[in-house]
């Protein structure tokens, strides 16, 4: 097993910058494809990002409006979210998400993939 651990969520005002950091426990994070995942109120969960082993390869996803940056930092053994100009809209439960492998760039469910607890975020006007 995997264990993830999230900090970072909290209250923010709009306009503000976002930061989420996900550390992987009793593995290096780098060798796991990792994502990012948010759920609005009275929304379906969605994804936001994803991030290949290795070298660490991005992609988003199309639902997500403004600027999010997935990024490694292997010294911390961690994997961050970031955007700037926040809105209301992104106000959700962020969730990062990982699995041993990608498929075709992207986090897919596997019989191996593990959650974390989420951390909650609200952007206010």
């Amino acid at each position: 097993l995997v264990q993830l651990q999230e900090s970072g969520g909290g209250s923010v005002q709009a306009g503000g910058s976002l930061t989420l950091s996900c550390v992987a426990s009793g593995v290096s994070s780098s060798s796991l494809c990792m994502a990012w995942f948010r759920q609005a109120p009275g929304k379906e969960r969605e994804g936001v990002a994803d991030i290949t082993t290795g070298a660490g390869g991005t992609a988003y996803r199309d639902s997500v409006e403004g600027r999010f940056t997935i990024a490694r930092d292997n010294a911390k053994n961690t994997v961050s979210l970031q955007r700037n100009d926040l809105t209301p809209e992104d106000t959700a439960r962020y969730y990062c998400a990982a699995a041993l492998f990608c498929s075709g760039g992207r986090w897919r469910r596997s019989e191996e993939e593990y959650w974390s607890q989420g951390t909650q975020v609200s952007v206010s006007s």
